[in-house]
């Protein structure tokens, strides 16, 4: 889930800190790593299961069924007032998409789901865009151009490496790929709370304060672009968000843990 830094909680007491990024242990990375593959196991069943007249409602019921039947609890209920277990955004839709019993998903839609799963004390969070049968040209390679500016970040991820450069690899990926960053939103820290320091941009800025990656560290990398304008607006729903000149819009999302060697992408769907 990716939501404003104004929203990030109170730092908790617990655990080792650096400059208020709370790094993990072996004990806690192991439970991390089973709401992670929660995560990863419902996503991949959704990209499997989504076909044209289902609705977004649908998805959403489905995602917490599974959740609640691995163990867990949906990161995303409740959170802030939320009031669907899975973000549902469809083609122009950027992110916080509520899911609706009357929102009916379409052959040619590009849909993102982004969902969380809260097991034993620890939350992942994931994100994939899925396109609905055959989808156009334009949308197809969007949608690739959002998978490769996750990567281009996530090889970044190593001891000694910085937020920045992270930031600057989604950057140059989603420019080369001719689309535009959306600024105002972030990744984030996932751990204890669904969203905690540091906050992970996708751009480069000033206003990110520029630190050294470190061995248990566990970022949410999350970059959105768009085909046409930056610029997004909310809804009246003070929830969903949507690009102001309607143009596609893309996103992918792994739970990622700095190691010693180098980087493990907890949210892998593959595994």
């Amino acid at each position: 889930m990716n939501i404003l830094s104004q929203l990030l909680p109170k730092r908790s007491t617990r655990g080792r800190r650096v400059r208020g990024v709370e790094l993990k242990s072996e004990p806690e990375i192991a439970i991390m790593r089973q709401a992670a593959h929660i995560v990863a196991t419902v996503l991949r069943e959704i990209a499997q299961q989504v076909q044209p007249g289902m609705t977004t409602a649908d998805l959403d019921a489905y995602a917490e069924k599974r959740i609640r039947e691995m163990g867990a609890t949906p990161s995303f209920k409740g959170y802030h007032g939320f009031p669907g277990s899975i973000c549902v955004c469809l083609n122009d839709e950027v992110v916080h998409g509520i899911p609706r019993r009357r929102q009916v998903i379409r052959a040619g839609d590009l849909l993102k789901v982004d969902t969380g799963a809260y097991y034993q004390g620890f939350h992942g969070d994931s994100c994939i865009t899925i396109a609905v049968g055959p989808v156009s040209a334009e949308a197809q390679r969007l949608m690739q151009a959002a998978e490769r500016a996750l990567y281009a970040g996530i090889a970044q991820v190593k001891p000694g490496n910085t937020l920045l450069d992270i930031a600057g690899a989604i950057e140059d990926s989603i420019c080369t790929d001719g689309y535009t960053v959306v600024e105002d939103f972030t990744g984030h820290g996932v751990g204890r709370n669904l969203h905690e320091p540091p906050s992970v941009f996708n751009f480069r800025t000033r206003q990110l304060p520029n630190m050294k990656l470190l061995p248990g560290m566990t970022l949410a990398i999350e970059p959105i672009l768009n085909a046409g304008s930056k610029h997004t607006r909310t809804l009246s729903d003070r929830w969903t968000v949507v690009t102001v000149d309607r143009a596609l819009s893309a996103q992918f999302e792994h739970t990622v843990l700095v190691t010693p060697e180098g980087h493990e992408i907890l949210t892998d769907r593959n595994r």
